[in-house]
């Protein structure tokens, strides 16, 4: 039996979900690939996948192999392409999952460089503020804002942000400015979640968290920028963000002293053994992202 060639068709049909997917993904026919995991299950003595006319799923035994396959398969592929011209050279697909917001502000400005600089890759972006599963999902790497949850994933930083607080005139006007970061209990503040703000001085550097409320929250930065724009609140959002808005008036800083504490941007992986066409996509990320980072930019949180 090819055990290696088996148990790399096992991984792609427990990544595609299903022997179909599997199949046309692999150019190969439905009846050999179900041939060949039938064969791998007899020589292991398991049942891989529990099989109905409806759907296929891993068996316990089935994801226990499957966290195993994919690490050895990593390591066979990564050996061949170190000995080959992809170092030099590295191609094939990009599948990321990235903010939406980050990708709008950040990366839209950058993404046809690097396409450029490596004409071999393709990048296939999910935008999305939901947290994708790199564990069950076919993807090769995720970005996202704040401190990595899983301490299973590998965890890369490619910039690290600052962000302010901000109201339009018109709000100001007809509420006034907060001195402090308690008065910020009497406004408005537009926020991506029911959670406090958390804003440190940044001259003595005293914490003070504060209840934040109003009467909108939203998880796109990019709408709570409008909406401030429109003087219906205030908004803790990140300088790169807001910069143009601030230049020409629109905006206006509050509480200058005061400030979230600084928040990064991480490309998540679930391994450290990357393909080059990976290794090179986050090397260029930090490179490019790191000098705006290092202004004092930033996209929003709070």
């Amino acid at each position: 039996m090819d055990a290696l060639g088996n148990m790399t068709l096992f991984v792609e049909v427990a990544t595609a979900g299903g022997f179909r997917a599997a199949a046309e993904r692999l150019k190969i026919a439905n009846s050999t690939l179900s041939r060949r995991i039938a064969d791998l299950e007899r020589e292991l003595g398991l049942r891989l996948f529990n099989r109905t006319t409806r759907r296929v799923e891993m068996t316990e035994a089935g994801r226990l192999y499957f966290e195993r396959c994919r690490r050895i398969i990593d390591e066979a592929r990564l050996a061949h392409e170190e000995l080959s011209s992809m170092v030099s050279q590295p191609s094939g697909l990009i599948r990321a999952s990235v903010p939406v917001d980050f990708t709008l502000v950040y990366l839209g400005d950058i993404l046809g460089d690097f396409l450029r600089l490596y004409p071999g890759i393709h990048l296939d972006l999910d935008v999305t503020p939901r947290q994708s599963d790199l564990i069950s999902e076919p993807i090769d790497l995720t970005i996202r804002i704040g401190e990595p949850r899983d301490p299973q994933l590998i965890a890369r930083k490619l910039v690290t942000f600052r962000a302010g607080l901000f109201a339009a005139p018109d709000y100001l006007a007809a509420h006034g400015a907060p001195q402090t970061p308690q008065e910020l209990l009497r406004h408005n503040c537009l926020r991506v979640a029911d959670s406090p703000w958390k804003l440190v001085n940044t001259r003595s550097a005293e914490e003070q968290t504060v209840a934040a409320s109003g009467s909108f929250t939203a998880n796109n930065i990019g709408l709570l920028c409008k909406m401030a724009l429109q003087g219906t609140g205030v908004v803790l959002l990140a300088h790169e963000h807001v910069s143009e808005d601030l230049d020409a008036g629109r905006l206006v800083r509050l509480l200058p002293d005061w400030a979230p504490p600084d928040f990064s941007a991480y490309a998540l992986t679930e391994t450290r053994l990357l393909p080059a066409k990976v290794r090179v996509f986050i090397d260029f990320l930090i490179r490019n992202l790191k000098s705006r980072g290092e202004a004092g930019q930033g996209v929003g949180s709070g």
